[in-house]
């Protein structure tokens, strides 16, 4: 991990097309700002991983139901 300290106002570039920027520190929270290109899909990590399980169960749901129809596809190729 990269380590950087930056103070209110400052900021990083990340390759050429993202610049974060520290907007101001209150006690344990820092604000931020952060411009990319808008096709870039920016979250916080907690929403993040939350659409990431919600993704993991869909697909095992569809899963599911695909064996579910393979199932019957097999009981009806069988008759």
């Amino acid at each position: 991990m990269l380590v950087l300290s930056r103070k209110k106002g400052e900021s990083i570039i990340i390759q050429d097309h993202i610049e974060v920027t520290v907007l101001g520190v209150e006690g344990d929270t820092v604000r931020i700002g952060i411009s990319a290109p808008k096709q870039m899909d920016i979250f916080r990590k907690e929403i993040y991983l939350s659409i990431q399980e919600s993704n993991r169960e869909s697909a095992a749901h569809t899963q599911s139901n695909l064996d579910a129809l393979r199932s019957l596809i097999n009981k009806n190729n069988e008759k």
